[in-house]
């Protein structure tokens, strides 16, 4: 991936598929509908809630939180009062479960938050908060089988704990073969112009904390699926 694709500034290294719904990049499509046919078939409707998501997308939600317009969440999930915040407050507020644009892996079209279509009850608003992919929550059954069966599929949680600064996401995948060159490939200084030449609020701030905002919430992701599954899903 070139440096605008890395940092979701443009699409030509993603397409659109429409069914299920949802944006991937090209060496990705496959592998998804190949799990996806696997969950189908122990009666998990596996879709995605978010797929690829550009940079002015991930900006606006940025943005959002950090004008109080979209809720900021603590580590339980619980809403944290914005105006209560300083600048590194809402930065660390907003990081725990929002990627800065430019360093979001939902750039790359390798990652995807995913759901159990047919567990939902009629109405439910999907909120891909913890307790959903818990023992008793709407996804139970989803969490166990990707579990058992993700690794063999190329796909593994890359924030399966809270290794690093980010909350724990038992619905976010990764496909490995292109998520681990992407991370090699974003650099710090691609994830500085990029932010350097954007309207994000706090920029001033963001910049000067860059350097550890990288290596906490970009470089400390969680590693992948065990070595011999993710061979054999690069046909290796």
């Amino acid at each position: 991936m070139n440096e605008f694709e890395l940092t979701g500034r443009t699409r030509t290294h993603v397409v659109e598929i429409e069914q299920p719904r949802c944006t991937l990049h090209y060496a990705v499509v496959a592998a998804f509908l190949a799990m996806r046919d696997a969950a189908a078939c122990a009666g998990i409707g596996l879709e995605a809630a978010s797929s690829f998501r550009d940079f002015d997308r991930q900006l606006g939600i940025w943005n959002a939180k950090w004008r109080g317009e979209r809720p900021l969440l603590d580590d339980a999930g619980r809403p944290v009062d914005v105006a209560a915040l300083d600048d590194d407050g809402r930065i660390a507020a907003i990081l725990r479960w929002s990627a800065l644009p430019g360093g979001s892996r939902h750039h790359w079209g390798s990652d995807i938050d995913v759901i159990d279509s047919s567990a939902l009850p009629d109405g439910y608003r999907v909120q891909l908060v913890p307790e959903e992919y818990a023992p008793g929550g709407v996804f139970a059954e989803l969490t166990p089988w990707l579990d058992a069966n993700m690794g063999r599929f190329g796909f593994y949680r890359p924030y399966a704990s809270a290794l690093g600064g980010a909350g724990v996401e038992a619905w976010h995948l990764s496909y490995w073969p292109v998520a681990s060159e992407a991370l090699e490939a974003l650099t710090l200084p691609v994830l500085r112009r990029a932010i350097a030449a954007s309207e994000l609020l706090g920029k001033e701030r963001v910049l000067e904390r860059l350097p550890e905002i990288y290596t906490r919430f970009i470089v400390a992701v969680d590693p992948s699926a065990p070595a011999e599954r993710l061979a054999a899903s690069r046909g290796a």
